[in-house]
């Protein structure tokens, strides 16, 4: 008799776990198709949250779905230990079961930020306080705090952070963001060192991204980068100084107010190449991939001078006697246009 009665409730304990499980497999399949919202809004889902918690987010969206519903669709479908944390966009009409499908996969909302060519490590991380949605780590977004703050292997943070667009998904770390930008100008560097040209008169890879910082800021012309690394190497292996404006400009700082006169060559600075021999001692912005190629792998050619022909691009000369014509042309053509201080 005894076992009887063992046997029955058993039995019965089996049935009411199969009549929950057929209960929550038809709230399931009653809810996963239902439509969550008809506007686009976003979710929260915070790291360490219970799929309890969870849903009654997704209840708030979309308060038709009761939670428990929500939770048993999760569970039902083997999603509720898998969902991932993050920042989610639910879309008008979308269905639950898609969103959590997306949760599980973690299709996280993904913000972006651009970083131009050219522009100097602090204009980088100037950019970078103003992103949306990333978290501030470091108290100072400035050069020498930032190698503090990551133990960066280098001296001065100008050249290596690489100029491109960032996505991210919400709460991404300021330190996350720069040691990223960090590795990428490393392995764009080192790729195009290890591939480099024949007889460069460059000692190291570092001297190749100072040169092709100043490549970067002395023309925006994809097709003119490796004749302007060409002219800069031919007058470095014949010890002529560079004589190169954009380097004058770095020099002078917050002096700079958007004009060169002729005595600003003539005022010294580490960065002067009117004055001093060589490459200027540290890069002078934030240069391209296509700079780091045309500074490892200059253009063939004579020339040995260039200046700037009117029409954004160059005039490339092999004398002198031809570069003071170019120069001359220049200049008409800045008085044409008023441009002379």
């Amino acid at each position: 008799m005894r076992r009887a009665i063992g046997v029955f409730l058993i039995w019965a304990a089996g049935m009411g776990l199969l009549a929950t499980l057929l209960v929550g497999a038809g709230m399931a399949m009653h809810y996963w198709q239902q439509p969550l919202t008809a506007e686009t809004t976003t979710l929260t889902v915070e790291s360490g949250q219970s799929m309890p918690t969870i849903a009654k987010s997704i209840h708030e969206v979309q308060p038709a779905i009761p939670a428990r519903a929500i939770d048993w669709t999760a569970r039902f479908r083997g999603q509720a230990r898998k969902i991932q944390a993050g920042e989610y966009e639910v879309r008008p009409d979308e269905r639950l079961a898609s969103l959590l499908d997306r949760m599980v996969a973690g299709d996280v909302i993904e913000y972006r930020f651009t970083v131009p060519e050219g522009v100097t490590a602090q204009a980088f991380l100037d950019r970078l306080a103003e992103a949306p949605r990333i978290r501030r780590t470091i108290d100072e977004l400035a050069p020498q705090a930032v190698i503090e703050a990551l133990d960066l292997p280098v001296d001065h943070l100008e050249g290596w952070l690489y100029p491109d667009t960032y996505q991210y998904p919400a709460g991404t770390s300021d330190r996350a963001i720069i040691q990223r930008a960090f590795s990428q100008m490393q392995e764009a560097l080192d790729a195009a060192w290890a591939a480099r040209a024949d007889d460069l008169p460059l000692e190291n890879p570092y001297e190749a991204l100072i040169l092709a910082s100043v490549i970067e800021k002395e023309t925006g012309i994809s097709g003119e980068r490796g004749e302007v690394a060409g002219v800069f190497v031919n007058r470095l292996k014949r010890g002529m100084r560079l004589q190169t404006d954009p380097t004058v400009i770095y020099g002078m700082g917050e002096d700079y107010d958007g004009r060169l006169f002729s005595r600003h060559l003539r005022e010294d600075t580490p960065y002067n190449t009117y004055m001093r021999d060589g490459l200027p001692p540290t890069p002078i912005a934030l240069p391209s991939a296509a700079s780091l190629q045309a500074a490892t792998h200059p253009a063939p050619t004579d020339a040995l001078y260039f200046v700037a022909d009117g029409t954004g691009g160059h005039d490339f000369s092999r004398t002198l006697k031809e570069h003071n014509r170019a120069v001359a042309r220049w200049r008409a053509h800045q008085r044409e246009q008023g441009d002379r201080p």
